[in-house]
Protein backbone atom coordinates (compact mmCIF):
# COMPACT_ATOMS: atom_id res chain seq x y z
CA UNK A 1 0.00 0.00 0.00
CA UNK A 2 1.33 3.58 -0.88
CA UNK A 3 1.71 6.21 1.69
CA UNK A 4 -0.63 8.12 0.10
CA UNK A 5 -3.24 5.73 -0.46
CA UNK A 6 -6.91 7.14 0.46
CA UNK A 7 -5.22 11.15 -0.42
CA UNK A 8 -5.97 13.58 -2.55
CA UNK A 9 -3.33 15.51 -3.95
CA UNK A 10 -3.57 18.74 -6.17
CA UNK A 11 -0.42 19.96 -7.89
CA UNK A 12 -0.85 23.22 -9.22
CA UNK A 13 1.44 23.47 -12.21
CA UNK A 14 1.32 20.10 -12.34
CA UNK A 15 1.23 18.94 -16.15
CA UNK A 16 5.24 19.47 -17.15
CA UNK A 17 8.64 19.22 -15.49
CA UNK A 18 8.94 19.54 -11.63
CA UNK A 19 4.91 19.46 -11.39
CA UNK A 20 4.36 16.79 -13.11
CA UNK A 21 7.32 14.88 -11.34
CA UNK A 22 5.25 15.58 -7.91
CA UNK A 23 1.86 14.62 -9.67
CA UNK A 24 3.54 11.15 -10.66
CA UNK A 25 5.17 10.65 -7.05
CA UNK A 26 1.82 11.05 -5.61
CA UNK A 27 0.58 8.64 -7.90
CA UNK A 28 2.96 6.40 -7.27
CA UNK A 29 2.00 6.35 -3.85
CA UNK A 30 -1.46 5.60 -4.26
CA UNK A 31 -3.33 9.06 -3.90
CA UNK A 32 -6.17 10.56 -6.20
CA UNK A 33 -4.16 13.08 -8.11
CA UNK A 34 -5.49 16.17 -9.96
CA UNK A 35 -2.91 17.79 -11.80
CA UNK A 36 -4.11 21.83 -12.53
CA UNK A 37 -2.45 24.17 -15.41
CA UNK A 38 -3.13 26.33 -18.12
CA UNK A 39 -2.05 24.48 -21.02
CA UNK A 40 -5.06 22.18 -22.29
CA UNK A 41 -2.72 20.20 -24.31
CA UNK A 42 0.39 19.62 -21.86
CA UNK A 43 -2.64 18.07 -19.68
CA UNK A 44 -4.28 16.37 -22.31
CA UNK A 45 -0.87 14.61 -23.28
CA UNK A 46 0.00 13.66 -19.60
CA UNK A 47 -3.72 12.34 -19.33
CA UNK A 48 -3.14 10.16 -22.04
CA UNK A 49 0.40 8.83 -21.34
CA UNK A 50 -0.53 8.56 -17.55
CA UNK A 51 -2.91 6.17 -16.30
CA UNK A 52 -5.18 7.04 -13.60
CA UNK A 53 -4.55 10.91 -13.67
CA UNK A 54 -7.13 13.67 -12.92
CA UNK A 55 -6.61 16.83 -14.82
CA UNK A 56 -7.79 20.36 -15.07
CA UNK A 57 -7.33 23.34 -17.12
CA UNK A 58 -7.61 26.86 -14.73
CA UNK A 59 -5.29 29.83 -14.42
CA UNK A 60 -3.83 29.65 -11.19
CA UNK A 61 -3.50 33.57 -10.90
CA UNK A 62 -7.30 33.87 -11.61
CA UNK A 63 -9.33 35.00 -8.42
CA UNK A 64 -11.18 31.93 -8.60
CA UNK A 65 -8.96 29.34 -9.51
CA UNK A 66 -8.77 27.60 -6.24
CA UNK A 67 -12.68 27.34 -5.98
CA UNK A 68 -12.20 26.07 -9.56
CA UNK A 69 -9.82 23.58 -8.27
CA UNK A 70 -11.21 22.54 -4.87
CA UNK A 71 -14.87 22.11 -6.39
CA UNK A 72 -12.80 19.43 -8.74
CA UNK A 73 -11.02 17.74 -5.97
CA UNK A 74 -10.82 18.63 -1.88
CA UNK A 75 -7.17 18.31 -1.39
CA UNK A 76 -5.59 16.68 1.59
CA UNK A 77 -2.29 17.77 0.04
CA UNK A 78 -1.79 20.35 -2.06
CA UNK A 79 1.15 21.62 -4.12
CA UNK A 80 1.60 24.92 -5.82
CA UNK A 81 4.36 23.90 -8.47
CA UNK A 82 2.83 27.10 -11.33
CA UNK A 83 5.16 29.65 -12.19
CA UNK A 84 6.36 31.73 -14.78
CA UNK A 85 10.04 31.30 -17.04
CA UNK A 86 12.30 33.95 -15.26
CA UNK A 87 13.73 36.95 -17.63
CA UNK A 88 16.77 36.26 -18.79
CA UNK A 89 18.52 39.74 -19.01
CA UNK A 90 20.40 43.03 -17.00
CA UNK A 91 17.66 44.33 -14.11
CA UNK A 92 18.64 47.75 -16.62
CA UNK A 93 17.21 45.89 -19.47
CA UNK A 94 14.11 44.86 -18.07
CA UNK A 95 10.73 46.40 -18.38
CA UNK A 96 8.83 46.13 -15.37
CA UNK A 97 6.47 43.41 -16.54
CA UNK A 98 9.02 41.57 -17.27
CA UNK A 99 10.89 42.20 -14.10
CA UNK A 100 7.72 41.11 -11.99
CA UNK A 101 6.59 37.96 -13.90
CA UNK A 102 7.60 35.57 -11.66
CA UNK A 103 5.52 37.75 -8.82
CA UNK A 104 2.28 37.95 -10.81
CA UNK A 105 2.30 34.49 -11.64
CA UNK A 106 4.55 32.34 -8.88
CA UNK A 107 3.82 34.69 -5.65
CA UNK A 108 0.42 35.39 -6.92
CA UNK A 109 -1.00 32.05 -7.14
CA UNK A 110 0.96 31.09 -3.82
CA UNK A 111 -1.11 33.81 -1.95
CA UNK A 112 -4.74 33.19 -3.60
CA UNK A 113 -4.42 29.27 -2.57
CA UNK A 114 -3.02 29.64 0.89
CA UNK A 115 -5.67 32.43 1.44
CA UNK A 116 -8.40 30.15 -0.08
CA UNK A 117 -6.92 27.16 2.25
CA UNK A 118 -7.22 29.59 5.40
CA UNK A 119 -10.38 31.28 4.20
CA UNK A 120 -12.39 28.39 3.48
CA UNK A 121 -10.56 26.41 5.42
CA UNK A 122 -9.45 23.25 4.46
CA UNK A 123 -9.83 20.10 6.39
CA UNK A 124 -7.75 19.53 9.64
CA UNK A 125 -4.24 17.78 8.89
CA UNK A 126 -4.05 18.89 4.81
CA UNK A 127 -0.42 19.98 3.38
CA UNK A 128 0.33 22.75 1.52
CA UNK A 129 3.53 22.84 0.06
CA UNK A 130 4.39 26.05 -2.05
CA UNK A 131 7.78 25.15 -4.09
CA UNK A 132 10.53 27.75 -4.08
CA UNK A 133 13.98 27.55 -5.86
CA UNK A 134 17.29 27.49 -4.35
CA UNK A 135 18.01 31.20 -5.43
CA UNK A 136 15.69 32.46 -2.72
CA UNK A 137 18.80 31.93 -0.75
CA UNK A 138 21.54 32.49 -2.51
CA UNK A 139 19.83 35.65 -4.79
CA UNK A 140 20.31 34.09 -7.96
CA UNK A 141 22.10 34.92 -10.77
CA UNK A 142 21.73 38.88 -12.14
CA UNK A 143 19.77 38.57 -14.47
CA UNK A 144 17.03 37.04 -13.51
CA UNK A 145 15.20 40.02 -12.71
CA UNK A 146 12.08 39.82 -9.33
CA UNK A 147 12.69 35.71 -9.60
CA UNK A 148 14.94 35.08 -6.41
CA UNK A 149 12.97 38.01 -4.33
CA UNK A 150 9.42 35.99 -5.75
CA UNK A 151 10.85 32.87 -4.71
CA UNK A 152 12.20 34.01 -1.11
CA UNK A 153 8.38 35.71 -1.18
CA UNK A 154 6.89 32.24 -1.18
CA UNK A 155 8.71 31.11 1.59
CA UNK A 156 7.52 34.36 3.72
CA UNK A 157 3.90 33.18 2.90
CA UNK A 158 4.46 29.98 3.79
CA UNK A 159 5.39 31.08 7.43
CA UNK A 160 3.14 33.72 7.65
CA UNK A 161 0.41 31.34 6.50
CA UNK A 162 1.66 28.38 9.24
CA UNK A 163 1.00 31.32 11.58
CA UNK A 164 -2.58 32.17 10.83
CA UNK A 165 -3.49 28.43 10.58
CA UNK A 166 -2.10 28.18 14.46
CA UNK A 167 -3.17 31.11 15.43
CA UNK A 168 -6.91 30.20 14.27
CA UNK A 169 -6.63 26.82 15.40
CA UNK A 170 -7.10 24.99 12.13
CA UNK A 171 -4.24 22.64 12.42
CA UNK A 172 -2.96 23.07 8.49
CA UNK A 173 0.25 22.44 7.84
CA UNK A 174 2.10 25.04 5.45
CA UNK A 175 5.56 24.05 4.08
CA UNK A 176 8.16 25.71 1.30
CA UNK A 177 10.42 23.43 -0.30
CA UNK A 178 13.31 24.50 -2.74
CA UNK A 179 15.03 22.72 -5.43
CA UNK A 180 18.77 24.07 -5.19
CA UNK A 181 19.96 23.26 -8.42
CA UNK A 182 19.15 24.04 -11.73
CA UNK A 183 17.65 21.05 -13.46
CA UNK A 184 18.50 21.39 -17.28
CA UNK A 185 15.33 19.36 -18.25
CA UNK A 186 13.04 21.78 -17.07
CA UNK A 187 11.60 24.94 -19.13
CA UNK A 188 12.92 26.85 -15.83
CA UNK A 189 16.33 25.16 -15.81
CA UNK A 190 16.70 25.62 -19.84
CA UNK A 191 15.97 29.03 -19.29
CA UNK A 192 18.37 29.67 -16.61
CA UNK A 193 21.19 27.75 -18.58
CA UNK A 194 20.64 29.46 -21.68
CA UNK A 195 20.92 33.15 -19.47
CA UNK A 196 24.23 32.11 -17.73
CA UNK A 197 25.15 31.71 -21.71
CA UNK A 198 24.11 35.13 -23.14
CA UNK A 199 25.02 36.66 -19.65
CA UNK A 200 28.16 35.39 -19.21
CA UNK A 201 29.27 32.95 -22.24
CA UNK A 202 29.43 30.15 -20.40
CA UNK A 203 28.18 27.18 -23.00
CA UNK A 204 25.36 25.22 -21.70
CA UNK A 205 27.61 21.93 -21.84
CA UNK A 206 30.07 23.61 -19.55
CA UNK A 207 27.87 25.17 -17.10
CA UNK A 208 25.79 21.32 -16.59
CA UNK A 209 29.82 19.80 -16.38
CA UNK A 210 30.28 21.78 -13.48
CA UNK A 211 27.55 21.19 -11.74
CA UNK A 212 27.62 18.93 -8.67
CA UNK A 213 24.54 17.47 -5.80
CA UNK A 214 22.29 18.45 -8.71
CA UNK A 215 18.40 17.09 -7.88
CA UNK A 216 16.06 15.72 -10.76
CA UNK A 217 12.33 16.70 -11.02
CA UNK A 218 12.25 13.00 -9.82
CA UNK A 219 13.82 13.72 -6.49
CA UNK A 220 11.57 17.19 -5.81
CA UNK A 221 8.88 14.64 -6.65
CA UNK A 222 10.08 12.06 -3.59
CA UNK A 223 10.76 14.80 -1.34
CA UNK A 224 7.06 16.28 -1.70
CA UNK A 225 5.59 13.41 -1.00
CA UNK A 226 8.27 12.53 2.28
CA UNK A 227 6.89 15.88 3.29
CA UNK A 228 3.42 15.06 2.32
CA UNK A 229 3.79 11.88 4.81
CA UNK A 230 6.68 12.63 7.31
CA UNK A 231 6.86 14.29 10.67
CA UNK A 232 9.54 16.81 9.63
CA UNK A 233 9.85 19.69 11.88
CA UNK A 234 9.81 23.36 10.85
CA UNK A 235 8.29 25.19 7.14
CA UNK A 236 11.13 25.39 5.15
CA UNK A 237 13.21 22.75 3.35
CA UNK A 238 15.54 21.85 0.33
CA UNK A 239 16.71 19.26 -1.81
CA UNK A 240 19.70 18.67 -3.59
CA UNK A 241 20.95 15.41 -5.07
CA UNK A 242 21.81 14.48 -1.44
CA UNK A 243 18.28 14.74 -0.74
CA UNK A 244 16.13 16.17 1.72
CA UNK A 245 16.76 18.72 4.55
CA UNK A 246 15.73 21.66 6.61
CA UNK A 247 17.01 24.93 4.85
CA UNK A 248 18.57 27.14 7.36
Amino acid sequence: MGSLQGQNVVVVGGSRGVGRSIAEAALGEGATVLAVARGEQALAEFAWETSGIKTLAVDATVDSAPDQVFAALEPDVLVICAGALPPAAPVHELSWEAFSANWETDVKASFLFCRAALRRPLKPGSRIVLISSGAALSGGPPFCGGYAGAKRMQMFLAGYSQKESDRLGLDLRFMDLAPMRIMPGTGVGKAGIDGFENYAGIRPADFIAAMADMQTPADVGRAVVALATGKSQGSSFMVSGSGLAPAG
